[in-house]
């Protein structure tokens, strides 16, 4: 199923998960200069707290984290009512080779991103999901 959102003049609104939080705040505010509002969360439980307190359009999920991982976060914010239709990108430094792309897919992710990708790239595929 292909998600995809109206920003009805609202700003694109991106959590960027990662358990690096140097990562996260990096990726955070160079979006922050592509004119979206971004938020961070440092694991999977909290990019559950803020996904579905927050409601970004889109979230950028980390995979190969401690505690609670991205593909445990993903399907708990396809569980509840008001996540389920949030745009979850797989953004991780895995590359996409057949297992990963299986998970990924099997896990309900809209796309897959690898880090140390030209940030352009991540942006297009972010704007790729608005209407």
């Amino acid at each position: 199923m292909r998600r995809s959102f109206d920003l009805a003049g609202t700003s694109l609104r991106v959590l960027v998960v990662d358990d690096n939080r140097n990562a996260a705040e990096a990726m955070a505010s160079y979006l922050s200069f592509e004119n979206m509002e971004c938020r961070v969360a440092f694991g999977g439980l909290e990019a559950i707290a803020i996904g579905t307190a927050w409601a970004p359009h889109v979230i950028l999920m980390d995979i190969s984290m401690p505690e609670c991982n991205g593909y445990e976060a993903t399907f708990a914010l396809r569980q509840d009512q008001r996540t389920c239709g949030m745009v979850i990108v797989a953004f991780t430094a895995l590359n996409n080779d057949g297992d990963v792309r299986k998970h990924i897919v099997d896990h309900s992710f809209d796309g897959y991103c690898q880090k140390g990708q030209p940030p352009s790239k991540l942006v297009a595929l972010v704007m790729s999901f608005v209407q």
